[in-house]
């Protein structure tokens, strides 16, 4: 795939700044478990943060190619930093679509810049892959909505300003067409918020968000009543395809220091590089993260042209936090007790990576949905059929 002039300036620019920025503090970071906002603000000054958004907010309606591109690089110095922009490219995106005017005008610019962060308020205890199964109850009042339950696993929970929040404002038993969407500002009286001690990824500050009747007004509602998962969850497919150049960003960071350092150690007085027990494994594992970018790639200019994506978002979603998982193992090894050592980046790396097999959809439901899409319901009715 041969890059515009204006992708490669955009896609040096977020190097750039991997290298300068992100890279050599990735883990200082961990240790403060806190997103470090002026770093943010200045991602944001740079044109980092969600270029996909609407010019007239502060964007550069830029392709979702270009803006995977980015998230990439900037998950090249940093997967946890990238979450800033995917998380406003995908939030973002509601916001525009579905807020109303004022909403969207006070909102998008300061994500873009980086002064804001809005969260994705989906997940709750009793269900993760099953995200249509809402308890938390928006009931109408007047001219506000009052909200009443628990999102858990939320990225951001303790660090963000805002949640794009799904909440039940139709009866149980409908399901999917039940639900709505709201913009909640996290500062309003009866929310209450925790932090997760999470294996990896510690900047990012998952956790719970409690809503004890808290009010919001009518026009916080996102989309119409009762419609909003259906329309909100078309953008998953999207986020998909992000997570995944997330994780390929964090592998090549892991491969391109392990093939260095097969150039620099030597043993039985010849560099590793010349032992194919060595480089043979890098290169395998080069090839495989390499095809799962070109498949992310094709993903989004399929998004980009308005075409049907959704098997090819649900691959790499599965693929690319494996692939990721694999590679970034394999260069600990190669770096050998050295590589073992909590001083070299590899042992962080997987731990940051590996959390992503599980959030935002388990491989067996990524896999679920591609057989969905090529022969149809018939991919899951046999299973529902046999609990009756």
């Amino acid at each position: 795939m041969i890059l515009t002039d204006d992708q490669r300036a955009l896609r040096d620019t977020a190097r750039r700044f991997a290298e300068q920025k992100l890279l050599p503090d990735y883990q200082k970071r961990e240790k403060s478990e806190r997103l470090d906002r002026d770093l943010v603000r200045e991602m944001g000054e740079l044109g980092l943060i969600a270029p996909d958004l609407p010019e007239q907010y502060g964007g550069l309606g830029a392709s979702g190619l270009t803006t995977g591109i980015l998230i990439e690089q900037i998950g090249w110095g940093d997967i946890n930093v990238s979450y800033v922009p995917l998380m406003a490219s995908l939030t973002g995106k509601v916001i525009a679509g579905y807020a109303k005017p004022a909403l969207a005008e006070y909102w998008l610019p300061r994500m873009i810049l980086g002064e804001s962060i809005v969260a994705l308020g989906l997940t709750e205890p009793r269900g993760g892959s099953d995200a249509a199964n809402l308890l938390l109850k928006a009931r109408r009042d007047g001219d506000s909505w009052v909200l009443n339950g628990e999102k858990t696993s939320i990225s951001f929970a303790d660090q963000a300003d805002a949640i794009v929040l799904f909440a039940r404002t139709g009866a149980v038993e409908d399901g999917a067409r039940g639900i709505s969407a709201f913009l909640v500002p996290l500062t309003l009286p009866g929310v209450q918020r925790t932090h997760f001690n999470d294996s990896g990824s510690k900047i990012i500050g998952r956790g719970s968000v409690f809503f004890d009747d808290v009010r919001i007004p009518a026009d916080h509602l996102l989309g119409d009543e009762n419609k909003g998962f259906v329309q909100v969850m078309q953008g998953f497919d999207y986020s998909r395809v992000l997570i995944a150049l997330q994780c390929i960003g964090s592998a090549q960071a892991s491969l391109d220091e392990a093939w260095a350092y097969s150039t620099e150690r030597t043993a039985f007085g010849a560099p590793l590089a010349q032992y194919q027990g060595v480089s043979f494994p890098l290169a395998e594992y080069d090839t495989l993260i390499a095809a799962t970018r070109q498949l992310c790639y094709h993903a989004l200019e399929l998004r980009d042209a308005g075409e049907a994506h959704t098997a090819e978002a649900a691959m790499v979603k599965w693929l690319g936090p494996k692939t990721s998982v694999d590679a970034i193992h394999q260069c600990l090894l190669t770096f050998g007790h050295y590589g073992w050592s909590m001083d070299l980046p590899h042992q962080q790396r997987l731990r940051d990576v590996m959390g992503l097999e599980i959030g935002d959809g388990t491989a067996q439901v990524m896999k679920l949905i591609v057989a969905r899409e090529r022969v149809g319901r018939v991919a899951v009715q046999y299973a529902r059929d046999s609990k009756k």
